[in-house]
């Protein structure tokens, strides 16, 4: 995907109202203008822009995550383009600057769009053995049917890359959206599989060396919007059962779904998908977790976990990616999620869905646990505790009610809140309370499915300056929205409705990196 449209700055407006956009001050007017933003324990982009997450991989001992970044988004205005800077992980929560891989306008061909980085072990490419290839989109003329794949490569351990020449290695056939491809290697059949998306439909393709592709086929979904950044991976569920699984990303708003990840579970032959259902399911149900890749779990020692992968994606939405106060507070625009955790689950149904789960590793960054244990609500209550950042992790039961859940980031007054929980057979997360990006009013509020029967629920909510993630019931449901709660808003509060309940080992959690 490009890297941004136009430019736009946030302002805070009357009490409980949402984001107004304003034209652009001078850049020297952005120093001090308000407090710190920025994220206490999410990955933010250094300065300036960034967008999608372009798929970690496992190098020497560490992840390398790359993701597209915009150097001149303060002055370049809409045509400034991105390059892919390039961030190191050892445990997926505290990531080190490697300052920019792949640069933009090194060729005629301008900008470097999405894409995806391989090792490859074998040097099938002809650039060694191990080297990193990275296969990514460029535009060379934008709107005249030029998005295309081209070639960069890396003999330094992806540290720096180098273009193939300025040709493509899969051209353009002539159709208008024909980007981000997603590369994997196929060792069944010694060959590397692309997935690229092409308007409704993900096409496949393959390849002995990385520079010359075949088309053997693809998989249409129309409904959910122009198909995004795919995904295609293998993975063993709790049952032990091997799936395939097709990921997008794609806008349902339209038909009342998320704009998030869609994906599908069933079969892949190296050529064509199978799905198991016709209709996606989604990996988030909130409203700003876009652009978002999977990839390997491997340990310290590089084995691969199987029933695992780690998932990451971008805490923005096309509807509003220039609005946040992080532009005039710290200079910057890119915020990503939490890494996560997923794992693919049998239902008792017989279906399998994926679920998720924050990072283990973030457990190792707690500063601060307050545990508040088993809290009897009915109505409203107030908890004793302030914070900006922080998790809050709860069970909440009850014989009859309609609703319940927490007020997170209350202002003093009660009057801003988020509001995160179940209500009648849905859970939900609610802004729109609160100061966030969405100016039309019309993306408040997210919801997912739930049976109130169980009369119970599980959340685990990771609240920071400018996000929520919500996971319901070890994580078969998430919701992540942009929030852009005022300072002074640190409030914590409890609420039922219609009925009372009890409120389970409350632990909440502070993290400092």
């Amino acid at each position: 995907m490009p890297g941004m449209s136009r430019r736009a700055l946030f302002a805070g407006t009357a009490v409980g109202a949402t984001a107004t956009l304003l034209p652009a001050p001078p850049a020297a007017a952005r120093a001090a203008a308000c407090a710190r933003y920025r994220a206490a324990y999410h990955f933010t982009v250094p300065d300036q822009w960034k967008n999608d997450p372009q798929r970690p991989v496992w190098i020497d001992g560490e992840y390398h995550y790359y993701y597209l970044y915009n150097p001149d988004y303060f002055t370049g205005g809409t045509t400034a383009g991105t390059a892919w800077r390039l961030a190191t992980s050892t445990d997926l929560v505290r990531f080190r600057d490697r300052g920019i891989a792949v640069p933009k306008d090194t060729t005629p061909n301008g900008d470097v769009w999405s894409g995806c980085a391989v090792v490859d072990t074998d040097g099938t490419a002809g650039f060694g053995r191990g080297a990193v290839v990275v296969l990514a989109t460029m535009e060379p003329v934008e709107g005249a049917h030029t998005q295309a794949q081209y070639l960069y490569y890396s003999t330094d351990g992806g540290r720096t890359f180098t273009h193939h020449g300025t040709d493509p290695v899969l051209p353009n056939p002539g159709v208008r959206d024909f980007r981000d491809p997603k590369v994997i290697r196929d060792e069944e059949r010694g060959r590397w599989v692309m997935a690229l998306a092409e308007n409704n439909k993900v096409g496949f393709y393959h390849s002995a060396d990385l520079r010359s592709w075949t088309y053997v086929g693809g998989f249409v979904k129309d409904g959910i919007g122009v198909l995004e950044c795919p995904d295609l991976f293998r993975i063993r569920a709790d049952d032990g059962t091997v799936k395939w699984v097709l990921g997008v990303s794609a806008n349902g708003k339209g038909s009342g779904l998320p704009h998030t990840y869609a994906y599908w579970t069933g079969a892949f032959d190296g050529t064509t998908f199978t799905p198991d259902a016709p209709e996606p399911q989604w990996l988030d149900h909130g409203w700003d977790w876009y652009g978002a890749v999977t990839f390997e779990k491997r340990d310290r020692g590089g084995r691969l976990d199987e029933g695992t992968r780690y998932a990451i994606g971008w805490l923005n939405n096309w509807d509003y990616p220039n609005t946040t106060p992080t532009i005039d507070s710290d200079g910057f625009n890119g915020t990503d999620s939490i890494v996560r955790e997923v794992t693919l689950q049998r239902a008792a149904s017989g279906t399998y869905h994926l679920a998720s789960r924050p990072v283990a590793a973030l457990d190792s960054y707690v500063s601060r646990t307050v545990n508040l244990g088993d809290l009897e609500v009915d109505g409203t209550r107030l908890l004793d505790y302030r914070g900006l950042s922080y998790e809050v992790s709860c069970e909440i039961t009850w014989e009859m009610l309609t609703g319940a859940g927490l007020q997170l980031r209350r202002s003093p007054d009660g009057v801003r809140h988020i509001d995160a929980g179940v209500y009648g057979d849905y859970a939900f997360l609610n802004r729109r309370t609160t100061v966030n990006p969405d100016a039309s009013g019309r993306w408040q509020e997210s919801k997912s499915p739930f049976d109130p029967s169980a009369r119970g629920v599980r959340l685990r909510i990771l609240v920071d300056r400018t996000s929520v993630e919500m996971f319901v019931d070890d994580g078969r449901y998430v919701h992540s929205s942009e929030v852009f709660p005022y300072l002074i808003d640190d409030r914590l509060a409890l609420f039922t409705i219609g009925g009372r309940a009890v409120f389970r080992n409350t632990v909440i959690r502070e993290f400092t990196l």
